[in-house]
């Protein structure tokens, strides 16, 4: 009995440790703030959740303790609208003295590097913020002279931030804050700017290396190659000029791209058959139920003469090889993207039908039930 009660201690303070260590604190004192309620909200990529909150005494003091995060995750303090935005890697604790008013950049931090460089951030931002302010309240420049100095500010401090954070240490808290900073309500970092499309390509691969199962990684990683498909897009598109001596009769704008193993592969070489042409990403989120709703249809339907032909978009040819090796049906790489803009795609995924006298017959926005209109033209 009594090695059985020494065995229980044991596991209760086992556990009792494991609760602990299982939980991150954050504490400190916000002066000036007597009777206001300070709560801690949980900044997750589905939404902002409010975590606890506090009534403040009259000398400040608030400590708050959460569920630790297995990987680097964002939260606030926020009060009477102003807010002080840290992180949390794991069971760390952190302390945050402010002031009131004006908390929000009025502000210390310590025990954390990257709230410490979240907070020099937050400060630059404010920074920018009030002197863009300060220029479009100014008289004394044109329109013209007031566009080109908004420029340079802003690209002063995307240089800023890009060398001096963010490149310092991709993989880090800070450089993902860095990253999603704002002015105005929009983000200054701009996927569909080639040069910024480089910033999210690097802490998108840190942070698939370092943190591979994070909610957070795998929206950098669909951020960052989506960008990238959008400018190969937006490229092929100032670029392309579309050779009328690959139309065919039938108004047809043929393709002539590779599949894996280096073979052309026409869409005229399938007259004769019923073919669904898909334009498709497989770095996208949306792939993967795409793939199995594509399989369902060929599995079905192939042997009455159904055939797929695939171009792949992504920016990866490693990643649509890897993707496409168990796949029966036409599988192509356009590396320049100039498929899309004859077709005028849009957006992934995109499919059109081309019946068996190889005539372009409708595209996804004609149809609403795809395996219906496939089997009218069987």
């Amino acid at each position: 009995m009594k090695r059985f009660g020494l065995i229980a201690l044991v596991v209760m303070a086992l556990t009792a440790c494991d609760k602990e260590g299982n939980t991150f604190t954050v504490k400190g004192t916000i002066e000036g703030a007597q009777d206001k309620t300070l709560c801690l909200q949980n900044k997750s990529l589905g939404g902002t959740v409010i975590l606890d909150s506090v009534k403040l005494g009259e000398d400040g003091h608030f400590e708050f303790q959460a569920q630790a995060p297995q990987t680097p995750e964002f939260y606030q303090l926020t009060l009477e609208g102003q807010s002080i935005n840290f992180s949390i890697d794991s069971t760390e604790t952190v302390t945050i003295n402010a002031r009131q008013p004006g908390m929000g950049s009025n502000y210390e931090v310590s025990g954390s590097e990257n709230c410490e460089k979240i907070r020099q951030l937050a400060l630059k931002q404010q920074g920018l913020q009030q002197s863009v302010v300060a220029l479009l309240n100014g008289n004394s420049l044109t329109r013209e002279e007031a566009v080109d100095s908004l420029n340079r500010m802003v690209s002063n401090f995307k240089d800023d931030v890009t060398m001096n954070y963010i490149f310092v240490s991709p993989s880090s808290a800070y450089a993902y804050y860095g990253l999603f900073l704002t002015l105005g309500g929009q983000n200054i970092y701009d996927r569909q700017n080639p040069e910024d499309l480089k910033v999210f390509a690097a802490v998108a691969t840190s942070w698939d290396t370092f943190f591979p199962e994070s909610d957070r990684a795998k929206h950098l990683h669909n951020t960052a190659m989506k960008g990238l498909t959008d400018n190969r897009i937006a490229t092929a598109r100032e670029q392309t000029s579309i050779d009328e001596s690959k139309i065919v009769s039938s108004g047809l704008l043929d393709l002539e791209l590779p599949d894996a193993s280096g073979r052309i592969r026409t869409l005229t070489e399938l007259e004769g058959k019923v073919v669904l042409l898909d334009f498709h990403a497989f770095s996208t989120k949306e792939s993967s139920a795409r793939i199995l709703e594509m399989r369902e249809l060929y599995n079905k339907y192939h042997a009455q003469g159904l055939e797929i032909y695939q171009v792949s978009l992504d920016a990866d040819e490693h990643l649509w090889k890897q993707a496409t090796q168990a796949l029966p049906w036409i599988s192509v790489y356009d590396p320049n993207g100039t498929s899309a803009i004859k077709y005028n795609v849009q957006a992934v995924p995109e499919y059109f039908i081309i019946d068996r006298s190889n005539t372009l017959q409708k595209r996804s926005s004609q149809v609403d039930n795809l395996e219906k209109e496939l089997l009218d033209y069987m």
